[in-house]
């Protein structure tokens, strides 16, 4: 996902993504301990994705806070 379709999203939309992100990332997690998934590069790119959100979602309410 890049950084210009996450800024688009409003605050509260980032979070419940965030959230769903957070719960993919330990699903994928599970899966690859249990050796269902053999593309470990999943996670590395959701942790990436969910990183960008939270950085976004840092600066929107840094600005509402200002």
């Amino acid at each position: 996902m890049k950084i210009t379709d996450i800024r688009k999203y409003s605050t509260a939309e980032l979070a419940t993504e965030a959230t769903k992100l957070r719960e993919e990332i330990a699903e994928l997690r599970r899966r690859v301990h249990l050796g269902e998934v053999n593309n470990v590069r999943q996670i590395r790119a959701k942790r990436k994705d969910l990183a960008r959100m939270l950085t976004v979602l840092s600066e929107q309410l840094a600005k509402e806070n200002a």
